[in-house]
């Protein structure tokens, strides 16, 4: 009777359309009924933290109770970003300003910001850097993030009124210049890999490492149309296939054609030690997504996420053995 209440109460809250949708399409596929498939999604949701959307992207209906158990799913990602991060420093991540002062020394770029920069000097920002990139400070997600050439425009003036009209808030960032080898998969974009570390008793672990690559893009977030490989966090090799968001497989790249699996980042050592160094600048954030850049001068970072998603951790296709991020992160 009080899973019957729990089910009633979580479908108040919840968006039913996309919910029952889903449902629909995972009957399609398994063959499963509706009515077990609604009441396993709330067994999920209430044992393991799994909403429908993680339900249905770790294809948790395939999955034992033991298997479930291993998944970082979205509740217990929010756990683990409250167990170790503390809300009152989030501001250091989410503000790119911010972080790029407080990381400066492993940023290696020169950037401004518009908002709070006489005119003057964000011209001769852009005449110093005619193609740069323009990032909304606040955003995240790749959201709103636009590639700019100068070239484009009547007049520098133009360019400013554009950064500048309505409640724009940009950061503008030198362009970077990514190393050839890692270009060479994609060069429309800068392709980082996203390493996770976890501070615990001052030591700084690295939990796991996901290759980003642009498709078709300027930018490699995997919710903006990017793919997404797994990487050996000891040996900087990419362990398998990439893939998107709608779960193509990629052995080589689509445009390229370059090779994705087997392929050794540069550097990795130092990229490694930067981001165990990095973790350890603010302690009270010990949980910390790092989207760093490999350049002909070594790693550098683009950018750190206070709140990791945990949707590019552990899909079904990089996962055969059916056991997800959980138990690294047990440290």
């Amino acid at each position: 009777m009080g899973n019957i209440k729990y089910i009633f109460k979580r479908l108040k809250t919840m968006d039913k359309k996309a919910m029952f949708e889903k449902i629909d399409s995972i009957h399609e596929k398994t063959g499963k009924s509706k009515l077990y498939l609604l009441f396993d999604m709330q067994r999920c949701a209430r044992k393991y933290g799994a909403g429908y959307m993680d339900y249905d992207l770790f294809e948790m209906y395939n999955l034992t109770p033991a298997q479930r158990d291993t998944y970082i799913t979205r509740g217990r990602n929010n756990e683990i970003v409250a167990k170790y991060n503390d809300k009152s420093y989030f501001h250091l991540f989410e503000n790119k300003n911010e972080f790029n002062e407080l990381f400066k020394d492993y940023i290696k770029r020169e950037w401004i910001n518009v908002k709070d920069t006489p005119k003057e000097d964000v011209v001769a920002f852009m005449q110093r850097h005619p193609v740069f990139m323009a990032k909304p400070v606040d955003g995240g997600c790749g959201h709103g993030i636009e590639k700019i050439d100068t070239s484009e425009y009547s007049s520098l003036d133009e360019v400013y009124n554009k950064l500048v009209e309505g409640n724009n808030n940009f950061e503008l960032e030198e362009v970077i210049k990514q190393h050839p080898a890692v270009s060479a998969i994609y060069p429309d974009a800068i392709n980082t890999v996203r390493v996770v570390t976890i501070l615990k008793d001052g030591v700084a672990h690295v939990i796991c490492a996901y290759f980003r690559i642009g498709n078709g893009k300027f930018v490699d977030n995997f919710n903006s149309g990017g793919m997404v490989a797994p990487v050996n966090e000891v040996t900087g090799e990419v362990i398998d296939r990439a893939i998107d968001k709608k779960k193509n497989l990629y052995e080589t790249h689509p445009q390229t054609g370059a090779k994705i699996k087997g392929f050794k980042f540069p550097d990795w050592d130092k990229a490694i030690a930067m981001c165990k160094e990095a973790a350890k600048v603010v302690p009270r954030m010990g949980y910390i997504g790092w989207d760093v850049c490999f350049t002909p001068d070594g790693p550098i970072f683009v950018e750190g996420n206070e709140f990791p998603g945990h949707d590019i951790y552990q899909l079904p296709e990089h996962t055969p053995d059916k056991i997800g991020m959980m138990p690294k992160f047990n440290i």
